[in-house]
């Protein structure tokens, strides 16, 4: 009877390891089911995230188009509107080939009418060979004719150089000659005056010379009556110190007469 719990409680543990033993496989179940829903759901949270991204970058990349497109709209107008006149220059070009058939035709007739040429470019290179010696004795014929050209105006700035220069030269010419005439002129009447003065200087200097003739008399007789009559003559040729000497001379003999007259007045 004291044992009786114990076996008791033994009996209800065996029970529950039993049921929890029977229960081991359904957990293993449900823990397999709970890690493949795990899985599951990692996976397509995975998958909706790469979706999302995808989608994102898709986006992304649109706008990036889109952008670009924008971007390009006036680059491809621009092409748009040269391909339109491409299209018209290659319109044009097919309609003159078209046009030019008729002279592709017509070097086939002289292609085979001519024995000198066999193909239609022989032709075509003979007559760009004659249109280059053309052009080549054009363009030196054009150069002599600017070369004479040149010479010419040359040769007409030397002459009318030449012409000036004569026209200067005679200008000068007859200059010349009017001033030779005018000295002439000049010459006779400056050897008139000269006349006049060599008679003149020849007149004065003989009247020069009978002044100093007078003032040396007039110098001997103020020195005879001098005080100075002792002293050494003067040369007869220095006048301006005889000139003083009697100068000298008549100012004392102008005083003594001023006194004099004065002494002369008092005794009146």
């Amino acid at each position: 009877e004291t044992l009786a719990p114990h076996f008791h409680l033994l009996q209800k543990r065996r029970e529950i390891v039993e049921v929890y033993n029977a229960m081991k496989p359904q957990r293993e179940v449900r823990q397999y089911i709970l890690v493949g829903l795990s899985l599951k759901t990692q996976s397509k949270l995975q998958l909706i995230h790469d979706n999302e991204v995808k989608r994102r970058l898709a986006v992304r990349k649109a706008r990036r188009e889109r952008e670009m497109t924008n971007q390009k709209q006036p680059e491809l107008h621009t092409l748009q509107e040269e391909m339109k006149s491409l299209v018209k220059v290659r319109d044009e070009l097919a309609r003159r080939v078209k046009r030019n058939d008729v002279y592709h035709n017509y070097l086939d007739k002289v292609v085979q009418a001519s024995r000198q040429f066999q193909k239609a470019s022989e032709v075509m290179f003979c007559f760009e060979t004659l249109w280059n010696m053309r052009a080549d004795l054009l363009r030196s014929t054009q150069q002599k004719q600017d070369s004479v050209e040149q010479h010419r105006a040359r040769l007409a700035g030397f002459a009318r150089q030449r012409s000036d220069k004569l026209l200067r030269y005679n200008n000068a010419l007859a200059q010349l000659h009017s001033q030779l005439d005018e000295a002439r002129t000049h010459c006779k009447i400056w050897e008139s005056r000269w006349a006049h003065i060599q008679n003149t200087a020849a007149t004065k200097t003989l009247l020069l010379g009978t002044v100093k003739i007078a003032i040396f008399y007039l110098y001997q007789i103020v020195r005879k009556r001098a005080k100075d009559a002792e002293e050494t003559p003067l040369a007869p040729e220095d006048t301006f110190k005889q000139l003083d000497k009697i100068w000298a001379f008549l100012s004392e003999l102008i005083f003594v007469w001023e006194k004099v007259r004065k002494s002369e007045a008092v005794h009146r």
